[in-house]
């Protein structure tokens, strides 16, 4: 009772009063709130950083921007989209669905949850506080090595780079040590883990991920400030250093950051597509079994980024056959959706809409991902255009598509209201089109030669009118944000009312008002099935006799 007098005097307070609620809250659904609101901020900083890098190069020999200030926008649109968009948002989808998808009150440690917010959030502000120094940092968001050393990098930024990162780890650490220790030790009674939703599942491997992938990035990170701050020489070729050894140790937390950024769409994409197929979701079994084998051999393959730098022909033949398998289990959940598909009455709703830009993203990705698994083709276009084609199209694409698919879906449990599905529409086909025709180009692009990282470029190499296709599309995109953020706020006050199940869904997030008292439930359920609010609605055909 005093929780609900709480949230009742809270609902007429000044907004100072609700500020400081929302500021020192440790309500895992707030904090996941914050951790999305967060990360749809410095979604809109990088696209902004993205549209300035792509109209210096619609023209040949533009003077739009200089170098140094081009770099600065390389690097700041990468380490943000990385490590300040992709990896919160899914946080914070996590945060605020986990407890509820388990019949949870909270997380395991809601202080630590908070505190996990609240880092990564100061991380991103130390990495933006380089301006103040006179420019960002200019090393690109890899950061290879000798680019981070004194000689080549002389103001703080790059010292505030890598602390903000540092800072924003920690935060992502946590967050993970409390996915581990709520799913498994806080489930409703009746849940194994035979039984708990897929997004669930898949952020359980994804927390196992980040805590082996996390660290040496972070002692990577470390030994830079210690060259840079105390005369160490780990990365300084010139004094014995290896510019090799920064690759490894970054592209062993990179590879596997691919998958702690895909594994959860992987999730929200097998709790959509069901609900709007109507059918269960196919080869449950298969499809964990095959998340578990994607964590594993994620971090036997990091050095496929590296077949250029010189590597052994045995080293050269291990990452390729790595590479190329970890393509199997990936391509065993692809054909399980559309299994879960074929012979389903299909509702295309925004989340089902969204679901589907997913599948066709990350295919094409992943498809010039095998391609690029071949150590000879990859030797050839590394470094190219086409690279940057590839893993905008699997990773950015994968990744952006997915969570618009899981805030169209759940946007209603967490506000009460409907999006407008009129707008939901503008945003995705201006943001489908845009992005085919930002990051297709580029593969032509890249096989007609043109490197990465470069700020202009002569006339007469024939890659001028694949870079105005290029950034035509990405002009296109922007408005689709535009659209996006307006539905957001607007439904907020003129959208129509949800109600507590408006999708007819499964899982138990959907059993409470919407939205959810902070409490969660009034009382614990008791699970027997994968799908325990199908069993709830159809006490004479529920999922236990079958499971």
């Amino acid at each position: 009772m005093a929780i609900v007098e709480h949230e009742r005097r809270l609902a007429t307070a000044p907004w100072p009063a609700v500020l400081h609620d929302w500021v020192t809250t440790v309500d895992h659904k707030k904090i996941g709130i914050m951790y999305v609101l967060m990360a749809i901020v410095f979604l809109i900083i990088a696209g902004c950083e993205a549209i300035l890098i792509r109209a210096q190069l619609f023209w040949p020999r533009n003077n739009l921007v200089g170098p140094d200030t081009f770099n600065q926008m390389f690097t700041m649109h990468g380490t943000t989209m990385v490590f300040f968009m992709g990896m919160p948002i899914l946080i914070g989808l996590g945060n605020y669905l986990v407890p509820l998808m388990i019949g949870a009150r909270d997380m395991a440690f809601p202080r630590m949850n908070a505190m996990g917010f609240w880092a990564t959030f100061f991380g991103g502000l130390l990495v933006y506080f380089s301006f103040a120094t006179g420019g960002a940092p200019a090393i690109g968001w890899f950061a290879y090595a000798p680019l981070t050393e004194r000689t080549f990098a002389r103001s703080q930024a790059t010292d505030l780079w890598a602390l903000g990162l540092i800072v924003s780890g920690v935060g992502t650490t946590t967050a993970a040590i409390n996915f581990l220790a709520t799913i498994l030790g806080m489930r409703a009674p009746g849940m194994t883990l035979g039984k708990i939703p897929f997004f669930v599942w898949t952020m359980l491997w994804t927390s196992f991920q980040i805590l082996l992938a996390l660290p040496p990035l972070t002692a990577a990170l470390i030994m830079v400030l210690f060259d840079r701050q105390l005369g160490a020489h780990f990365f300084d070729v010139q004094n014995g250093g290896s510019a090799y050894l920064w690759q490894h140790l970054f592209w062993f937390f990179g590879h596997p950051e691919v998958y702690i950024l895909i594994l959860p769409v992987f999730g929200i994409i097998s709790e959509v597509i069901p609900v709007f197929s109507r059918k269960v979701l196919f080869g449950y079994e298969f499809m964990a079994a095959a998340t578990m084998a994607i964590a594993f051999i994620t971090f036997g393959v990091w050095a496929h980024h590296m077949f250029a730098v010189g590597m052994t022909r045995t080293q050269d033949l291990f990452f390729v056959a790595a590479s190329l398998i970890v393509s199997v289990p990936t391509g065993i959940k692809f054909f399980n959706w559309l299994a879960t598909m074929y012979g389903g009455k299909l509702s295309f709703a925004s989340p089902m809409l969204f679901a589907f830009g997913f599948l066709s993203m990350f295919l094409i990705g992943g498809l010039t991902g095998i391609m690029l698994a071949a150590a000879p083709f990859d030797f050839q276009l590394t470094d190219s255009y086409f690279v940057v084609g590839h893993f905008h199209w699997v990773l950015i694409g994968g990744t952006v598509f997915g969570v618009f698919a899981a805030i169209y879906y759940w946007y209603p449990k967490a506000t009460g209201r409907m999006l407008s599905e009129r707008l939901a529409r503008w945003h995705f086909w201006l943001l489908y089109i845009g992005f085919m025709l930002t990051f297709g180009p580029m593969h032509i692009s890249g096989m007609l030669g043109m490197p990465r990282r470069i700020y202009t470029y002569d006339v007469d190499r024939g890659w001028a009118s694949w870079n105005q296709l290029t950034t035509i599309g990405a002009f296109i995109q922007a408005p689709s944000f535009a659209i996006f953020a307006y539905n957001l706020v607007v439904s907020l006050w003129k959208g129509k009312p949800a109600g507590a199940d408006p999708w007819d869904a499964w899982t138990l997030e959907w059993a409470t008002s919407s939205p959810p008292p902070s409490y969660n439930f009034e009382t614990i359920p008791i699970v027997r099935s994968r799908r325990p609010l199908w069993d709830l609605k159809h006490p004479d055909d529920p999922d236990w006799k079958y499971e």
